[in-house]
């Protein structure tokens, strides 16, 4: 019985692999055959936007080393300590561009989330006249709160560190030991860069000058796919550490690549605007003594009326006497 059970069991989950895989293969053809929801998804999968790779990016950013350790909610009972958000995940959660879902939170919700009741406070009006919360239910609610919050966050690809006293900007590994942050599992791996560099259109050969280097050498990218590239681009959120110039606290802040689109529709760039300037058809010549176009003058409308009035028939002339 052991074996016919271990067999279904083993068939079962071989034929749910089978399945993935060909779910997989055909999100793969439809990607390759130009369809955007699919292509997205692919996109999102490899650069940690869904998926196990989102779950390994965020995972450093669920605890904080240097903050002090919360006291416990039920004083018996280990496990009730709340959780502790880190002043990287802080600054993702009260940012709207970096969330997938709503608009960024306050601090203050962060702290007192909104599914617990006023009573939830010890101090609190509600606390004297109805009793206590119970600390479970506070456990649970702001634990489940806490997964809630990250699991809508955008992970970043590294933290990018902005030294405001001397007006250099970096992402390598030597810039986050210099002001002692800890880094994340992509930092230094320039893979945000190559994402800006495939989302950016290549100089149109007609404008190049001595100035500008040649790249003709470099494999083109159709406008296609420069414009799902651009679109990750609005997923994948830039976390700055800032050290100020003053005697101020340094913070993080989160911020969008200036390569994304800017609009939700369509988004024409240099070389879409030179593509349509070139299959633009002629204008139209003004009329040299009206100074209309014959088209315009197809266009004109009658002021009172959609069509020209109806002319007087001509008189009969039995009845012209």
């Amino acid at each position: 019985m052991f074996a016919q059970f271990w067999t279904q069991t083993t068939f079962k989950s071989a034929t749910e692999k089978i399945k993935r895989m060909a779910k997989d293969v055909r999100k793969l053809e439809a990607a390759s055959k130009r369809n955007v929801q699919a292509f997205n998804h692919i996109l999102d999968v490899a650069y940690g936007r869904k998926g196990k790779l989102k779950r390994e990016l965020m995972e450093p950013l669920l605890t904080d080393p240097t903050a002090p350790i919360p006291p416990r909610i039920i004083p018996a009972v280990e496990s009730s300590r709340p959780p502790v958000y880190s002043t990287e995940l802080r600054a993702l959660l009260t940012t709207t561009s970096s969330r997938s879902v709503g608009k960024g939170v306050s601090e203050g919700t962060l702290d007192f989330p909104p599914k617990l009741p006023a009573r939830a406070k010890p101090n609190s009006e509600e606390a004297r006249v109805l009793g206590p919360f119970s600390k479970r239910r506070e456990t649970n609610t702001r634990w489940r709160y806490f997964v809630e919050q990250w699991q809508n966050a955008r992970p970043p690809l590294q933290v990018v560190v902005e030294n405001i006293p001397s007006d250099t900007c970096g992402a390598a590994l030597d810039d986050i030991r210099r002001v002692g942050i800890r880094g994340l599992p992509m930092q230094g791996l320039h893979v945000f860069e190559d994402v800006e560099t495939l989302a950016t259109p290549r100089q149109n050969a007609r404008r190049r000058t001595l100035e500008i280097p040649d790249h003709s050498n470099e494999p083109h990218i159709p406008r296609w796919i420069r414009r799902r590239y651009q679109q990750l681009l609005t997923r994948i959120p830039i976390l700055t550490y800032k050290v100020p110039a003053q005697n101020k606290p340094p913070r993080y802040s989160v911020s969008l690549s200036p390569h994304r689109p800017v609009t939700r529709g369509f988004d024409a760039d240099v070389s879409d605007v030179e593509w349509l300037a070139e299959r633009a058809p002629p204008a139209a010549n003004p009329s040299p003594d009206t100074g209309v176009s014959h088209m315009e003058r197809l266009n004109v409308q009658w002021p009172n009326e959609s069509s020209p009035p109806a002319t007087e028939p001509a008189p009969d002339p039995q009845h012209v006497k």
